[in-house]
């Protein structure tokens, strides 16, 4: 099988984990030599219920039954994709309450960022220094790392970058500007926050120029940072929510929610303004709509910021610089990253899953299930210490 990987089936790095999986189950993967590893990064914070949860199989297995894929997406009336939507109108602000639904988080970005252009008649859209967004060309565009765009220029135009956190840049915000969007709390860059009411200053300056707000929370949405979304901590509303990774319970979705009103300008001049075949599949809705439900009707997401304490008292070591994130949203910033890579390394020989994070090499990637228990987070604090103690005394 390892043989046929590598020959068949394309790869983004040269040198992938390769971790052959049998099964998973909670907050554990468990490989086909029958080892378990305690996974600490939840399919890069995709699965916010752990892996294989009761109720997300369950409404796979129900929805498997009666039908699966019937016709392109906005055409026939299919019920787990209604309640989906419906269910998120209701635990949104007033003004996000039309989903339209697709297949991963860059296409959901790629049609937030054609509505922006289709409802303001504006070109230029901003975006943030370090941002990642998704890796198609509209994503690529916006996506603030130019080495890592440089191989597939040219890209969208009238593109242009900002600085994170920086009240000055928000001058470059003016009537030219469709929008500008942001992630709610920086990813890649290694879990950075917005500080000092930055986003507050950026709703103010986008209505001072009639500028739409899209906010990225493929990342922190859905209850990783102990609200459903992470703007909810901000005191602000974007005008285009941006939703992926953990939405599908573990299947594969993405979704961009506006106000019905600037939604409806994807129906015509022209008609089918964004179309897909596959968005809103009923399987996976059911599974997006299962996984809403659990985190809507249980305390999961109030107990995130108790874990996290749980891991900041815990993971206090001379060889971790900071923790930095919100939530179960975390990073361990270390010195450098060949530390970095060398924790993640040696814990994945002792059974514990960590990763990298996309642009700050010095971070370790703490994401785990929601789910994960307060003994859970011990054992694998235990196991990411004890490899620091061992780099410490070489």
């Amino acid at each position: 099988m390892t043989e046929d990987f590598y020959k068949y089936q394309a790869q983004t790095t040269p040198h992938p984990l390769a971790l052959e999986i049998s099964h998973a189950e909670g907050s554990y993967i468990y490989d086909t030599s029958g080892k378990k590893h305690l996974d600490f990064v939840a399919g890069v914070s995709a699965c916010m219920l752990g892996h294989c949860h009761p109720r997300v199989v369950s409404a796979i297995k129900n929805q498997a039954e009666k039908y699966l894929h019937v016709m392109v997406y906005g055409e026939y009336i299919q019920e787990p994709a209604v309640e989906l939507a419906k269910l998120l109108a209701e635990n949104l602000p007033k003004n996000l309450n039309t989903t339209y639904l697709v297949n991963s988080g860059t296409e959901a970005i790629e049609g937030a960022l054609k509505l922006a252009r289709r409802a303001t008649g504006r070109t230029q859209i901003l975006y943030a220094n370090n941002a990642y967004h998704g890796n198609t060309m509209g994503s690529m565009s916006v996506m603030g790392f130019e080495e890592r765009k440089n191989a597939f220029k040219p890209l969208v135009p009238d593109c242009f970058p900002v600085n994170f956190n920086s009240e000055a840049d928000l001058q470059k915000i003016n009537t030219e500007t469709a929008a500008i969007i942001l992630e709610t709390i920086q990813g890649g860059a290694g879990f950075i926050q917005p500080e000092n009411d930055y986003l507050k200053k950026v709703r103010k300056r986008c209505d001072e120029t009639r500028t739409l707000l899209i906010l990225d929370e493929i990342q922190p949405g859905f209850g990783r940072t102990g609200k459903l979304f992470a703007f909810e901590h901000f005191g602000i509303v974007p005008d285009i929510l941006v939703m992926g990774k953990g939405m599908g319970g573990g299947l594969p979705i993405g979704a961009f929610t506006a106000s019905h009103e600037v939604m409806a300008l994807l129906q015509e001049n022209p008609k089918l303004g964004h179309i897909t075949t596959f968005g809103g599949n009923p399987v996976i809705a059911a599974a997006a709509l299962a996984t809403l439900q659990e985190l809507t009707e249980t305390d999961i997401v109030q107990q995130t910021l108790q874990k996290e304490k749980l891991f900041r008292k815990l993971l206090k070591h001379p060889l971790i610089k900071e923790v930095r994130g919100r939530g179960l949203m975390l990073a361990a910033m270390v010195e450098s990253p060949e530390i970095a890579s060398e924790v993640i390394l040696a814990c994945k020989e002792r059974g514990l899953v960590l990763f990298w994070l996309l642009f700050e090499g010095r971070a370790i990637r703490i994401t785990p299930p929601l789910t994960i228990s307060n003994d859970e987070i011990e054992e694998g604090c235990k196991i990411l210490t004890g490899v620091l103690n061992s780099l410490q005394k070489r």
